[in-house]
Order: structure tokens, then sequence, then C-alpha cells
């Protein structure tokens, strides 16, 4: 790090460390504890903030004694391995650091961060987290604000969706690893002809006797059509997991727009229900992962191509299919040690940089959500993943949705696929839709959440 980045960074992290570590919970965000007039946890006033300041940057400009200690990192089992190499060879790359030692522990995305909520002091230094955690470990005051160079970091190496998943308001709190949890398109390109129309995809399908596959019965798949159109599905929870409110704009003319296509995809001969190509028969197109491009390239054979999901269209009008989109972040723990902060901060920032994204690529498949790492040849060269990368550009983050909501979209897509709704009115089908938001806004009421 330059000299001068780590005099504003030292002088941010005094005051910040020891007022985001005050206690294990906290109703407030990280960032407003982080502002140096309010930190009263540092006892400063304006005054000693500028003394700070001054002294973390007489402290940068000479050689930093960064002191010693274990750094305890939480990741996935898959790459705990990965994990612990990489940090060695960062200590090693580092002699600055040497007085520390890192201690890698397998704890998955969804526990690390309700591990984290529960008891930050006695949680990880640094620790893997699903996008969809970010508020609650925001609101629990268990993840360090990344300021200054390590914010233009985040900002400038990363995909727009990545950055937008570590983002809070207008703080950034994490660093992205991945960008590869989402769908995209699978198919037969000897069956289908364009792949960017829906309408014309499931036409080559009927014409062949093939099946076009989608699960319009998950809440997942299903805001593929709502959010294409405009509408909005979103809450907001506290640090314990309490949904405190929502907002859903499906009882809209853009819900209306979106209930139309999902009756007019399910009424399709070439339709199944389905998201899994292990499970498909007699598929030409399907609605996926990454996580199955094996088996969709032993389906497809040579025809083997993907894409990111169609345009549909309704009323003479055409929309982009979106959805949701996943991404893997690491988060720092606000730290009372500066130093360590420090040494915390450069070693999330090297394991979410563009080599150790693309030798993690390269050692379990995970896709890089730095840009640098994503125009590597082999990347480029990884068809789902390329699909997937175009199509997270048209997807928002995953938030915490109640376990109802899953239930209550799996409803409304059994009714679709039925063809309850093939003759109904737009009267009916707002009516519909109206019930479905009103339940939906019900949930925001106390209820756990979920990942």
């Amino acid at each position: 790090m330059k000299k001068k980045a780590l005099a504003i960074f030292m002088a941010g992290v005094l005051t910040f460390g020891l007022a985001a570590c005050g206690s294990s919970s906290s109703t407030g965000s990280t960032a407003e504890s982080a502002a140096p007039a309010e930190s009263t946890a540092a006892g400063s006033d304006a005054a000693e903030s500028t003394a700070a300041e001054s002294s973390a940057a007489d402290a940068a400009a000479e050689d930093v004694d960064y002191g010693s200690g274990n750094i305890t990192i939480w990741v996935a089992e898959e790459v705990t391995a990965f994990t612990q190499t990489q940090a060695e060879q960062f200590l090693q790359d580092n002699p600055a650091y040497s007085g520390y030692t890192v201690t890698v522990e397998a704890v998955g995305e969804g526990d690390a961060a309700s591990n984290m909520i529960t008891d930050v002091e006695g949680g990880a230094d640094i620790y893997g987290f699903a996008q969809d955690q970010l508020a609650r470990l925001v609101s629990a005051g268990a993840v360090m604000e990344v300021i200054g160079d390590y914010a233009d970091f985040v900002s400038t190496s990363n995909d727009s969706g990545a950055v937008s998943a570590a983002t809070m308001g207008d703080s950034i709190y994490a660093f992205p690893v991945t960008s590869d949890n989402g769908y995209f398109l699978y198919y037969d390109s000897s069956v289908v002809t364009d792949p960017t129309s829906l309408e014309a995809i499931v036409a080559d399908c009927e014409e062949a006797g093939k099946g076009f596959y989608m699960e319009i019965n998950s809440g997942w798949y299903q805001t593929a059509f709502f959010f294409a159109t405009g509408c909005e599905l979103t809450y907001e929870a506290d640090s314990t997991g309490n949904f405190t409110s929502s907002n859903v704009t499906y009882a809209s003319e853009e819900g209306l727009t979106a209930l139309k296509a999902l009756i007019n995809l399910a009424s399709s001969s070439a339709f199944y229900n389905g998201s899994s190509v292990s499970n498909a028969t007699n598929a030409a197109a399907i609605v996926d992962g990454t996580w199955d491009s094996g088996a969709a390239k032993e389906l497809f054979g040579d025809n083997y191509a993907c894409a990111k999901l169609p345009s549909f269209e309704v009323d003479g009008q055409e929309y982009q299919m979106s959805g949701f989109g996943g991404f893997k972040l690491l988060g720092v723990k606000p730290q009372t040690d500066t130093n360590k902060a420090i040494v915390c901060m450069e070693l999330a920032k090297y394991l979410s940089s563009a080599e150790v994204q693309l030798a993690r690529y390269q050692e379990v498949g995970w896709g890089p959500s730095n840009l640098e790492a994503q125009a590597d040849e082999a990347v480029q060269a990884d068809e789902a993943l390329t699909a997937l990368a175009e199509q997270l550009a048209y997807t928002i983050p995953q938030g915490q949705y109640p376990n109802e909501y899953w239930d209550l979209a799996t409803s409304l897509g059994d009714d679709i696929i039925a063809g309850t709704y093939d003759n109904s009115s737009d009267e009916e089908l707002m009516s519909v839709l109206e019930n479905f938001q009103t339940t939906c806004e019900s949930y925001a009421t106390g209820a756990g959440a979920t990942e």
C-alpha cells in the first residue's frame, strides 16, 4: 500500500475500530460508528481526531511495526485448503506482516454470517458470506466498512453486480470473491435458432417436438419475469433476522404484464416446469445455473450452447428477462487493534484479487467477480460463466426473504401451470396480484429471515 493511502486508512480505522467493537451487537450501522465526530467509544472530539490523523500520517511515513497475532478466516469447506495456501503465500510475500499467523476454518457462508451476528467478538477476523446476509451483518456491527483505496479497489476491479452486492447505502462493506450464482439459458443449437427471443425459442421447441424447461413455480426463477417488467420485491431485516419492512409492487401494470407472460409460456406444448438438466428429458432449452454445466454438455453434446436469458414480448413491447443474482463476499470484522485491521484488510484484498480469484477458479471452478480475472482466456472459454456474466448485468443481488414468500411463489406458479388463470380477465389477474402483494407485505411483521 502507498504510504499516503496507509496514512488515510490508519486515521480512519483508529476511531472506526474502537467504535465498532464496543459490543457484539449494535442497531446502528458501522458507517455511523466510523464517524470521528460522533465516536464516543473512541473518546475523541474534533481536536483529538485531528491529532489522531496526524499521528497516523507520521506513523505511515516510517516503517510500521504491525505487531503480531493470529488472524482467523472462515470460508466454505471446498476452499479451506486453497485459502490456507494463499494466506501463507501472502505472509511470505509481505515480511512486514510476519508477526501474524493465519488459521483457516471451514465454516459455510450461511453459518458464518449467523455465527458472526450471534457473537461478533468471538467470530472470525475475515469471513466469507453470501450477499443476502450483508444487511444483517452491517446492522449487527459485524463487518467493517471498506474505505479509501480499498473501496476504490472493490469498485474498479469488480463487475457492477458484485460491487452492488457489497454495497449498502453509499458504503462498501465487503470484498467480492465470485459472480457465479444465477441462472441463464442452456440450449441445443441444432434446434434453437434465436436464443435472444423467448417466443422464438418456444416456437423452435414446439416445431421440433422438444421441451423448454423453466421452474416457474420457484420464487427464485419466477422473478425473471416480474423484475424484467420493473416490479420490485424486497425486504428489510434487522440484525436478528426479523423483517421490518417490505417493498412489493406486483399489484401493478408491470406485474400484470409479467403474469401474462408466465401464463403464455406455461400454455405452450413445449413448456416443462423444471430447472435441473439431469432431470430433463427431450429438452432443447433449459434455464439453469453453472452447477449443471457438465450435465448440459453431456445432454446437448456438440450442439451445447449457452446464452443470457432471452427477452419476451407482451402487447408489442419487449422485456429482457431479469431475476436474482448471487455473489460470494469477504468481510472483515471490526478490529480494536489498528495494525491488525490493516493486515486483515490487506489480506482480504489479496484473497479477492484477480490473481487469487483466477487461481480459485482453476482449482474449484468458482466464477470470478474481478474484471481482470473474467477476461482471462480460460474463463472466457467457459461458455456457462460467460453467459452468466452477461445475465448478471440484468439481475439484482438476492437479499433476505421470508420462508413464506417461497411457499407463496410456489403456489402462484402451480396455479399458472395448472391453467387456473388461462381465461382470466385483466381485472381477475390484478386481483390475484393484489392478494399476492398483500400477503407478501404481511410477512414483514417480525418473522425470521432466511437466506
